[in-house]
């Protein structure tokens, strides 16, 4: 789906009934409008119908307000190589993940998660995570594809609070804990680049990480943002003795999860050149 698609369907979602609801959805709305109106169409004098004046900028490569937005998208639209498409929108009250990858912001095409967050009728902060575009999996799967449809809206809390119960168990206490609580283990579908479908999957790459003497650890989940059957964490640990940001999406389905992507990147160092407001 690109840009345009996702603004031609935004009003389907605005229609929702519930209070709660409906201002997630507004926000969706406003942001896949956001992005079409300005990276979309390569426009950088729109930029200030959207984002606030002191946007906030996680992305160690862009400073702190509209200035660097700006500039990033003059620089983009001028390359007359920048596409985007995102597979996934997903939005929990004011923030707003679109799941996807981009073409032009170097050699190769990039996966990424961005985050915004909507307060006052503009955009104010953004979180990112990308990665260059790997071969599919030893499952064949890409990064990217898999299941896109939101259903079980009214599930959303519980189906966060499973993948934030995995996540600090699993990875951050290390708990003995029985995975098919939380996995299917009949039908888990894998995106990650090197790890093949089902707990067998995930656990021969645990096995051949740990046969090589490569820790992965998880230190603290920063986010958990998700609608209806779909959940994203934003955390932050290490593999091995590099730093890095982990951003793993994952589809529950009667309350076992079902599907994972991910995009693993290296922290930034604390001397990159727009580290103000940090990582997370």
């Amino acid at each position: 789906m690109n840009i345009r698609t996702l603004l031609a369907s935004a009003a389907i979602v605005t229609a929702l009934p519930m209070l709660a609801i409906a201002d997630t959805a507004e926000n969706k709305a406003f942001a896949i409008e956001a992005l079409s109106a300005t990276l979309g169409a390569g426009d950088a004098d729109a930029v200030d119908q959207y984002f606030a004046p002191g946007y906030i900028q996680h992305n160690p490569d862009v400073p702190n307000g509209t200035d660097g937005l700006k500039d990033m998208i003059k620089m983009l639209s001028a390359s007359g190589n920048f596409k985007a498409d995102f597979a996934r929108v997903i939005a929990d009250d004011d923030l707003v993940v679109f799941h996807g990858r981009y073409e032009g912001f170097g050699p190769s095409p990039m996966i990424a998660f961005d985050v915004f967050r909507v307060a006052d009728g503009k955009i104010v902060e953004h979180w990112d995570n990308l990665i260059p575009e790997a071969a599919p999996n030893p499952s064949g799967h890409t990064q990217i594809d898999g299941a896109t449809e939101i259903t079980d809206v009214d599930k959303t809390e519980a189906n966060k609070a499973l993948v934030a119960d995995f996540i600090n168990k699993a990875l951050i206490t290390h708990e003995e804990i029985q995975f098919t609580d939380y996995i299917n283990p009949a039908s888990y579908t894998q995106h990650n680049p090197m790890v093949a479908d089902g707990l067998d999957g995930f656990g021969a790459f645990m096995g051949e990480m740990a046969a090589k003497g490569i820790t992965m650890t998880y230190n603290e989940v920063h986010k958990v943002i998700g609608e209806g059957n779909f959940v994203l964490t934003m955390s932050d640990g290490a593999i091995g003795d590099e730093p890095q940001a982990f951003y793993d999406l994952f589809r529950v389905q009667d309350g076992l999860i079902v599907e994972h992507w991910d995009v693993i990147a290296p922290m930034p160092a604390a001397d990159a050149a727009h580290n103000d407001a940090g990582k997370f």
